[in-house]
């Protein structure tokens, strides 16, 4: 059963930073637009803000999938799903915006799981720590 404890935390890390990766790419990609749903919003200083974002979507992604530095990495997605949650999606009268919500606060309980864990034994945090240890 451990074998299935080490995998499990290891696919469950990558396909909850899979969006977040995915996000981060397609924000880059899109900035000029992005910024401009943003200020629609009444954001101001939507540059620094689609920048900030970007670097946590992506710092934080990608230290969950290799589980190195998870924990920040964790923390990092829960401090951009926090504004993100309550800027952008909550007019409840919009069906798809509730989704949306619930979407984000699903991933937030991952994203604290992942905090209070830790990424598992399939992870570089558990090797280096092994090696020091």
């Amino acid at each position: 059963m451990e074998w299935l404890k080490a995998f499990g935390s290891l696919i469950g890390r990558i396909l909850l930073a899979l969006i977040f990766l995915n996000s981060g790419i397609g924000k880059i990609g899109n900035f000029e637009g992005t910024a401009q749903y943003m200020a629609k919003f009444g954001m101001s200083n939507t540059s620094f803000f689609l920048f900030g974002a970007i670097v946590f979507e992506l710092v934080g992604s990608v230290t969950i999938i290799l589980g190195y530095f998870t924990r920040i990495g964790a923390l990092l997605i829960l401090v951009f799903l926090i504004p993100t949650t309550l800027i952008f999606h909550t007019n409840f009268a919009d069906r798809m915006q509730m989704i949306m919500f619930l979407k984000n606060v699903s991933m937030f309980g991952g994203c604290l799981l992942l905090l209070s864990q830790g990424p598992g034994r399939l992870s570089l945090d558990y090797l280096i720590r092994k090696k020091k240890g």
